[in-house]
């Protein structure tokens, strides 16, 4: 933590200080012209992770449409996070029979949530390779470089009743007698531990998926007060806004490099998954789950790690989108439906369907080298329902961080050609914005009793008029909620 903390800090430092750019610089733009990013000949693959925990009532109608959306939105394969629940391999089964009924070649491959499955024994162990040997032979099952595809979350207390973590693994999972020919894994697990560990796991991991990549998560509050001190005392004349340096954590590639640095020392083609989100809130009180916090994602998160991922996509072998469908944590771009872990509070009239407009976008790039042609005029829209400092009669109380968010409208414009792009939070507060071909990202300020509008003109004509009518940001919310309210046009 303290080698990235100095890293960032000699980051900040150095942007600020080179930079000519105004801390209020409204937008950035990937023009039309701007479309060729890195090229690799390894192919690319864009999955998310998907919670099948939040599947109680689905049946294999819900599987089908969720499947149709998102490999309509440009996403290969959903990684099927699986728990301890005794109705779970049911829906993993319907699940499979859906992909092969939608008539596509979408893909799905397990994820198994060791937060939740049992792994200090060997017949622990069992349930795991079955899930590989029922599946490894689908049609639908994402099989990677001629081996069946199998992550985690966690896992990296596990030893399965052998001595040590890595022995478990090894001797009950990746190289267990079940798991040859056919049925071999291709294990990409994301286990929590430091980079510098993985040597550890040389004959378990054939790659790593960098679950928390998606958001700066060593941002909180106290960080960022150390790093403003620092940059006061290391250059007191032209020390950034607080504004300017949270910006600079959103998107980067910090730990996907040291992720990477990791892989490359254990030798062999070593796999590395990174991972892209577009926000986090949670608000569970000390009696369910306790957590009650956010991460950093304000401007535009999801666009900018995108971007930052399209830049060095010949390093990156798949993306995962985190999540299709987690509720709880906020970071769901699929739609709200199924069963929700009591996150009704402040995500029931929340859609986030809006961000697959981007997705397809960007996943496109990941996978192609190149940025697609936009040919529909499209703007996204997303805002917090009320302020960052507004109170609640709320027992949970504020989210951890919450004064690092900004009151702001937030708006990605996807532009088939010149135009402008004008957006409104009140009667009183709106701006125009000159905007190319391309996608480009604005954003003005909101305060309460706001609103959102959009408008798209070219040539006088308006092309799209975007305003929800019920959204308003509330100064007396009576519970705090810091999930994103999503609208785009169709």
């Amino acid at each position: 933590m303290l080698i990235f903390a100095l890293a960032i800090l000699s980051f900040v430092l150095y942007t600020t200080t080179q930079s000519t750019t105004s801390d209020a610089a409204p937008s950035t733009t990937i023009t039309a012209s701007q479309t060729a990013v890195t090229m690799s000949s390894t192919p690319k693959y864009v999955v998310a992770h998907f919670m099948v925990g939040n599947t109680y009532p689905y049946t294999i109608a819900n599987w089908k449409s969720d499947i149709s959306l998102a490999h309509a939105s440009g996403i290969d394969a959903f990684a099927l996070n699986v728990g301890s629940d005794s109705w779970q391999p049911q829906q993993i089964a319907n699940a499979y029979s859906a992909a092969l009924q939608s008539g596509t070649d979408f893909k799905l491959f397990m994820s198994f949530d060791m937060s939740s499955l049992p792994c200090g024994s060997a017949d622990d162990a069992g349930t795991l390779r079955n899930y590989i040997t029922t599946y490894a032979s689908h049609p639908n099952q994402f099989i990677y470089n001629g081996r069946v595809f199998a992550s985690t979350f966690a896992g990296e207390s596990c030893t399965f009743g052998q001595s040590s973590v890595s022995k478990g693994w090894s001797t009950q999972f990746t190289k267990h007698p079940a798991l040859t020919g056919s049925n071999a894994v291709y294990f990409m697990p994301s286990f929590f531990v430091s980079p510098s560990d993985f040597s550890t796991f040389g004959d378990v991991m054939d790659g790593a998926f960098n679950f928390n990549s998606g958001w700066p998560i060593e941002v909180n509050t106290s960080f960022v007060n150390s790093v403003v001190s620092s940059l006061h005392q290391l250059a007191p004349d032209a020390a950034p806004s607080t504004t300017n340096i949270l910006s600079k954590f959103v998107g980067a590639t910090a730990t996907d490099a040291q992720y990477l640095s990791a892989l490359s020392s254990m030798g062999g083609q070593r796999t590395y998954m990174g991972a892209v989100s577009p926000w986090f809130f949670t608000h569970y009180s000390p009696q369910t789950y306790d957590k009650n916090w956010i991460y950093l994602s304000d401007d535009h998160l999801y666009a900018a790690r995108w971007e930052s991922l399209i830049n060095i996509r010949d390093q990156i072998d798949i993306v995962e989108i985190v999540t299709w469908n987690d509720y709880g944590e906020s970071h769901y771009i699929g739609p709200v439906e199924g069963a929700q872990p009591n996150s009704q509070a402040w995500v029931d009239g929340f859609d986030h369907t809006g961000w697959l407009n981007m997705t397809s976008y960007y996943a496109a790039a990941f996978k192609n080298g190149s940025y697609p042609q936009i040919t529909k005029d499209q703007l996204i829209m997303w805002s917090r329902p009320h302020p960052a400092n507004a109170t609640a009669p709320d027992a949970v109380g504020r989210p951890a961080n919450y004064q690092l968010t900004q009151d702001k409208l937030w708006a990605v414009v996807m532009a088939t050609g010149q135009c402008t792009v004008t957006l409104a939070t009140s009667s009183s507060q709106s701006q125009t914005f000159n905007v190319s071909a391309g996608i480009t990202k604005l954003s003005i300020d909101i305060e309460a009793g706001g609103y959102m509008h959009g408008l798209i003109e070219r040539n006088g004509e308006i092309q799209v008029d975007l305003q929800p009518g019920n959204f308003t940001f509330n100064p007396n919310p009576s519970s705090y909620n810091f999930n994103a309210f999503v609208v785009a046009s169709p």
